[in-house]
């Protein structure tokens, strides 16, 4: 047996640890193991292969991607924690691009019904006080169903949720004197869409900002950079992006996105009109499409929120909706904004379907499709908050419920 003085040894050109193999004939024999292999994915053994950097990447072993289409792209809902979704998440939908904006050049107009027209500059907007608000944006028309292999990031993956940054819309109309007969106001994008929404002049006296952060940095150019109009808690579409320009008046404006677009059937042929608010929703995250599930003790994690205030509680079946029990909430629980829940479940390997209902702080109890349907007399396909059903197969597959009309 050739000798190994300490040097070789400590440059690993040796044989560094042994380990325990069995041959064929079953005999137990000692086989040396190079120590450079037995090292080779032990991080503490060697440098890091990257030095700081301007800006921080996300481990390649993690995958979290949104799904996109022509007009719009899904938060991965199933793959993220806690309240907060990363900006690169953030769901998207465009009306006709996103535009490249030299924030240098931005101004946002005010006028109309006010005693002081006003053209401010992303600079004179930071002059102001900043006010930061954590709350939730979803779009109208966020909601799918139809077949079994959907995510929830397929069927509702149109919401996500900030911390938005800016200046409250109430001290603008403070400095340009709103005049009292102005009730509603326009909101107008940069967008080659020219975005355009009518807005009760109230919603912007409560809490509307206009934002020029998020999560602590600058608005993504997804989200509207330089400057947008957040709404807390209203449909997304009002919330305008790359907002250029306000206008005063005292009635709607009566544009595209709010009579031919986003509007929808109640019933007895009539049609709604301005449906703001988000109606309480919520979502199981896990067990879902596509992560089987093992028999045993589970963790049910979910999603809900609500446009009108705050999640009073959610309640979960176990048994296709026959009983309900109470989720835990996971603080923070925000007024307008997205929140955790679970349940501890014992899953005896039987064939079983799992929901969620979500009610809020106005009482408001989550419906079902049919409760929905027969409502509207049909599905419009904006502001669809069913309760989402999740089938637990034998085999450990879940799979989504598919609603019928």
């Amino acid at each position: 047996m050739k000798k190994v003085n300490r040097r070789t040894w400590l440059s690993g050109a040796a044989t560094a640890a042994v380990a325990i193999a069995q041959t064929a004939t079953a005999k137990a024999v000692q086989v040396g193991v190079p120590i450079d292999q037995l090292w080779a994915d032990d991080p503490t053994k060697q440098p890091g292969g990257a030095p700081p950097g301007q800006v921080g990447t996300r481990s390649p072993f993690e995958k979290l991607v949104k799904n996109p289409s022509d007009i719009s792209s899904r938060t991965p809902l199933q793959d993220l924690h806690g309240i907060l979704t990363p900006s690169d998440l953030h769901f998207e939908r465009h009306h006709n691009g996103v535009p490249a904006i030299d924030p240098a050049k931005h101004e946002l107009l005010i006028h109309g019904m006010v005693d002081k027209p006003l053209v401010v500059t992303l600079a004179d907007l930071k002059r102001f006080p900043s006010v930061s608000h954590i709350a939730f944006l979803e779009c109208s028309g966020n909601f799918r169903t139809g077949k079994e292999t959907l995510s929830p990031q397929d069927i509702c993956g149109l919401t996500s949720q900030s911390e938005w940054t800016g200046v409250s819309l109430a001290t603008l109309f403070r400095e340009v004197g709103v005049r009292p007969g102005a009730s509603w106001f326009l909101a107008e994008g940069g967008d080659a869409a020219l975005m355009t929404r009518s807005i009760p002049v109230q919603k912007g006296w409560d809490d509307a900002i206009i934002a020029y952060a998020q999560n602590g940095e600058a608005l993504r150019p997804e989200q509207g950079y330089p400057v947008r109009l957040f709404l807390p808690g209203w449909e997304g579409n009002t919330s305008v992006k790359w907002l250029r320009r306000i206008e005063l008046g005292d009635a709607p404006w009566q544009t595209r996105e709010e009579t031919s677009k986003y509007t929808e059937a109640v019933g007895d042929g009539k049609i709604r009109q301005f449906s703001f608010d988000i109606d309480a929703r919520s979502i199981i995250t896990f067990p879902a499409y596509p992560a089987p599930v093992q028999r045993g003790w589970i963790e049910i994690r979910g999603l809900a929120w609500s446009g009108r205030g705050t999640i009073e509680r959610v309640e979960i079946s176990t048994d296709a909706g026959k009983s309900w029990q109470v989720a835990t909430l996971q603080q923070p629980v925000l007024d307008k904004a997205h929140t955790r829940f679970r349940l501890l479940w014992h899953w005896n390997g039987d064939e079983t379907e799992i929901m969620s209902r979500a009610v809020d702080s106005t009482g408001y109890v989550q419906p079902t499709y049919r409760q929905l349907l027969d409502a509207r007399g049909g599905n419009s396909g904006y502001h669809m908050n069913p309760i989402t059903a999740w089938q637990i197969k034998r085999d450990g597959r879940v799979l989504h419920r598919p609603e019928i009309r």
